[in-house]
Protein backbone atom coordinates (compact mmCIF):
# COMPACT_ATOMS: atom_id res chain seq x y z
CA UNK A 1 0.00 0.00 0.00
CA UNK A 2 3.18 2.31 -0.36
CA UNK A 3 2.07 2.97 -3.72
CA UNK A 4 1.27 6.04 -5.33
CA UNK A 5 -2.24 6.70 -6.78
CA UNK A 6 -0.89 7.44 -9.99
CA UNK A 7 1.24 3.86 -9.84
CA UNK A 8 -2.09 2.09 -8.80
CA UNK A 9 -3.80 3.03 -12.15
CA UNK A 10 -1.46 2.01 -14.53
CA UNK A 11 -2.23 -1.31 -13.71
CA UNK A 12 -5.93 -0.67 -14.53
CA UNK A 13 -7.61 -1.16 -17.72
CA UNK A 14 -7.04 2.49 -20.60
CA UNK A 15 -11.30 2.65 -20.52
CA UNK A 16 -10.77 2.64 -16.51
CA UNK A 17 -8.38 4.85 -16.65
CA UNK A 18 -9.95 7.27 -18.59
CA UNK A 19 -14.21 6.95 -16.84
CA UNK A 20 -11.81 7.42 -13.30
CA UNK A 21 -9.96 10.61 -15.16
CA UNK A 22 -13.45 12.03 -16.39
CA UNK A 23 -14.75 11.99 -13.11
CA UNK A 24 -15.96 15.83 -11.24
CA UNK A 25 -15.10 16.01 -7.13
CA UNK A 26 -19.03 15.81 -7.56
CA UNK A 27 -19.05 12.72 -8.84
CA UNK A 28 -16.24 11.01 -6.16
CA UNK A 29 -18.32 12.37 -3.79
CA UNK A 30 -21.32 10.82 -4.87
CA UNK A 31 -19.46 7.44 -5.45
CA UNK A 32 -18.50 7.84 -1.57
CA UNK A 33 -21.71 8.27 -0.32
CA UNK A 34 -23.74 5.82 -2.46
CA UNK A 35 -21.56 3.13 -1.62
CA UNK A 36 -22.54 2.44 1.98
CA UNK A 37 -26.19 2.57 0.78
CA UNK A 38 -25.37 0.05 -1.65
CA UNK A 39 -23.18 -2.51 0.76
CA UNK A 40 -26.49 -1.69 3.12
CA UNK A 41 -28.43 -2.73 0.23
CA UNK A 42 -26.86 -6.10 -0.50
CA UNK A 43 -26.87 -6.80 3.12
CA UNK A 44 -30.45 -6.80 3.06
CA UNK A 45 -31.19 -8.58 0.77
CA UNK A 46 -29.17 -11.61 1.79
CA UNK A 47 -31.29 -11.24 5.39
CA UNK A 48 -34.07 -11.11 3.37
CA UNK A 49 -33.28 -14.59 1.31
CA UNK A 50 -32.55 -16.56 4.14
CA UNK A 51 -36.09 -14.89 6.19
CA UNK A 52 -37.41 -16.26 2.91
CA UNK A 53 -36.14 -19.78 2.99
CA UNK A 54 -37.00 -19.81 7.03
CA UNK A 55 -40.71 -18.61 6.36
CA UNK A 56 -41.73 -21.51 3.54
CA UNK A 57 -39.71 -24.20 5.68
CA UNK A 58 -41.83 -22.76 8.50
CA UNK A 59 -45.24 -23.16 6.88
CA UNK A 60 -44.06 -26.53 5.24
CA UNK A 61 -43.27 -27.84 8.50
CA UNK A 62 -46.64 -26.54 10.17
CA UNK A 63 -48.66 -28.46 7.58
CA UNK A 64 -46.30 -31.78 7.91
CA UNK A 65 -47.08 -31.59 11.79
CA UNK A 66 -50.44 -30.74 11.01
CA UNK A 67 -50.74 -34.07 9.08
CA UNK A 68 -49.23 -36.12 11.45
CA UNK A 69 -51.48 -35.02 14.87
CA UNK A 70 -54.64 -35.58 12.66
CA UNK A 71 -52.99 -39.20 11.59
CA UNK A 72 -52.37 -39.66 15.15
CA UNK A 73 -55.66 -38.74 15.82
CA UNK A 74 -57.61 -40.91 13.30
CA UNK A 75 -55.56 -43.78 15.06
CA UNK A 76 -57.05 -43.55 18.02
CA UNK A 77 -60.38 -42.52 16.90
CA UNK A 78 -60.41 -46.09 14.99
CA UNK A 79 -59.00 -47.80 18.23
CA UNK A 80 -61.52 -46.62 20.53
CA UNK A 81 -64.59 -47.25 18.28
CA UNK A 82 -63.54 -50.77 17.70
CA UNK A 83 -63.14 -51.76 21.10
Amino acid sequence: MTDKPAERLAELPEETREFLSSLSKEDIETFRMGLPVFRKLMGTGQVLKWLGFFVISLLAGIVLLGESISKILSWFSKGFGNG
